[in-house]
């Protein structure tokens, strides 16, 4: 039995697995398996992962495509390590990533467990904009990659996260496959016990998107998964996930303002514009990059909106459907 099961679902992303694939093979940690999920794609990832069947202690399985959820539990299930690592494809990890994983979890005795994103040099404008956005104090709230969620203990996300063998044998992982799958397994592991904490020095680099259009299509899912949670765990709909739907209504109300009455739309806007002002701000001082805090300004902009529109159109739905659920 090796230590690490590293698992990793693609759909459509040979490349971004290459490089991957090639952080793994320089680790300086050593005992683990790598388990690749091509979970329905129609772009194989067969010839990537053949060049590394000879570095790497490799499998590769091609199953129907069923979601990363239940990609990670096929490769659950055909994992031989004590310890399950789960990687999104768009990662790059350092060679010590194994190493600060392992000190980690022994160190904090962890069953369940995860490490935060940064941004790498060679991200492009749009991908370093992005990732300020998703870190932000003016945006999340800078809770994102912090040790503890809300007063609780940290809930991983599948970005960047692990589990022990006793937590898949206890929790059968994931119970759904999208619209929130990671934050539902994290709580539900800790409720049936299990100690979850933060592993500061795995990080990770995460790509995130290369476009503002796919950011938007992934931040208006998040908004609809965060109601979806809901539907499991009531009581973890915070008031906090309630600010992106604030500033969709308060953006659009000024738009309206503006058209209908100047001297209050006049008002409104000046907020919206000092809001804007501290974004900016923010961005300059945490990126030291005038282009990148910029975009960052529009990118923050598309994380409330898409992540606020669909907050509101899965809560209607919750509302108005005749499931008490």
């Amino acid at each position: 039995m090796v230590h690490f099961s590293v698992i990793i679902p693609v759909y459509n992303r040979p490349q971004e697995l290459d490089e991957l694939l090639s952080c793994l093979q320089q680790q300086d940690f050593k005992d683990f398996e790598v388990i690749i999920i091509e979970d329905g794609s129609e772009i194989s990832s067969k010839d990537i992962v053949k060049s590394y069947q000879s570095k790497l202690n490799l499998s590769y399985y091609v199953k129907e495509n069923g979601g990363q959820g239940f990609a990670r539990n096929y490769a659950f299930e055909r994992a031989n390590g004590n310890f399950f690592i789960i990687l999104d494809s768009d990662a790059l990890v350092e060679p010590d990533y194994l190493s600060e994983v392992n000190r980690g979890i022994i160190e904090g005795k962890l069953d369940l467990f995860g490490g935060p994103d940064k941004e790498h040099p060679s991200f492009s404008p749009i991908q370093k904009a992005i990732s300020f956005s998703m870190t932000s104090v003016f945006t999340t709230g800078g809770i994102r990659g912090k040790a503890k969620n809300m007063g609780g203990q940290f809930h991983p996300r599948s970005f960047n996260m692990g589990i022990s063998r006793k937590v898949w044998e206890a929790t059968k992982g994931f119970k759904i496959t999208r619209m929130g799958e990671d934050i539902e397994f994290s709580i539900r592991c800790i409720s049936q016990g299990f100690t979850s904490g933060l592993l500061p020095k795995a990080f990770i680099y995460h790509k995130r998107r290369t476009s503002f259009s796919q950011f938007y299509k992934q931040l208006h899912f998040f908004g609809r998964a965060r109601i979806n949670i809901s539907r499991f765990y009531p009581k973890e709909l915070k008031w906090v996930h309630f600010l992106p739907l604030a500033y969709f209504l308060f953006f659009w109300n000024t738009i309206f303002l503006n058209i209908i009455d100047v001297n209050l739309g006049i008002y409104f806007s000046g907020i919206l514009a000092f809001y804007w002002a501290l974004l900016l701000i923010d961005g300059l001082l945490s990126t030291k990059n005038i282009q990148v805090a910029c975009l960052g300004l529009i990118a923050a902009n598309i994380q409330l909106l898409a992540y606020g529109k669909g907050f509101l159109e899965e809560g209607l739905k919750k509302i108005t459907s005749k499931d008490p659920s």
